[in-house]
């Protein structure tokens, strides 16, 4: 079973980020592995132990994805990725992937930085192959999937799917696994194919733009609520509920 996980570079969730433009200002901080993407190659991992098979690292934090046990690994390089939208994104990803003999692609759910959720859902599109989002459980027999995914206010869902296919995966489907020393050592003899988006023939105008970053303003006000106990109370719950939104 030959699968290819989507993996994106993020800033590390303790970097000191500081705006430059309509962007942050990249030089100065560490980069990681998106979270919800290392619960997909965890997966991606378990379903080549169970099944045989291969599995690819496309994108970016390859080394992380090598040590761990990642087959080989694809580093789309492109100096502007970040400020691709996410159907870009998709086009890019859907290019490498067709020259791929995959049965089965995953992605983490969404970034860490955009968070926009849409990539896989994109790219299953653009590869046309039946797709499906939230994924908590992986069965594979017979050439086909029995997949569960996380529906509102703790209901799940059971439904099969066709390979190949395009799953985005849930955070906290899996424990994910550490680097060891071994496979560390391993990865420095992997195979890692770059490729540029320009060779890839991709070409794609923005459908969207960040227009500004900006730190929110703290602001704090009081108000003193007056009446009988009854009145001040009912007053509250309308202010929590239709201005601060909270209940």
């Amino acid at each position: 079973m030959n699968i290819i996980v989507c993996i994106k570079q993020v800033p590390a969730k303790d970097a000191p980020l500081a705006i430059a433009g309509n962007w942050i200002k990249e030089s100065d901080i560490g980069f990681e592995m998106n979270e919800p993407d290392s619960y997909a190659l965890e997966e991606a991992l378990r379903l080549k132990e169970k099944h045989g098979g291969e599995v690819v690292a496309l994108k970016q934090t390859i080394k992380e994805a090598l040590a761990k046990g990642a087959d080989r690994a694809i580093h789309i390089a492109d100096d502007n990725f970040a400020q691709l939208d996410p159907l870009g994104s998709a086009k890019a990803l859907a290019a490498a992937i067709q020259k791929e003999k995959a049965d089965l692609v995953l992605t983490g759910l969404q970034s860490d930085d955009h968070g926009f959720g849409q990539t896989g859902v994109l790219l299953a599109a653009l590869l046309d192959r039946p797709h499906a989002t939230i994924i908590m459980q992986i069965e594979v027999q017979d050439g086909k999937m029995k997949l569960k995914r996380e529906l509102e206010a703790g209901w799940f869902q059971w439904m099969e799917c066709p390979l190949p296919a395009v799953l985005s995966i849930q955070s906290g489907i899996n424990k994910v696994r550490y680097a060891t020393l071994k496979g560390i050592m391993a990865a420095k003899k992997k195979e890692i194919a770059t490729v540029s988006r320009e060779s890839l023939s991709v070409l794609h105008e923005p459908t969207q733009k960040i227009e500004r970053i900006y730190v929110p303003t703290k602001t704090k006000k009081t108000e003193f609520l007056t009446g009988t106990p009854k009145e001040v109370a009912t007053k509250l719950v309308e202010k929590l509920k239709f201005e601060a939104r909270v209940i």
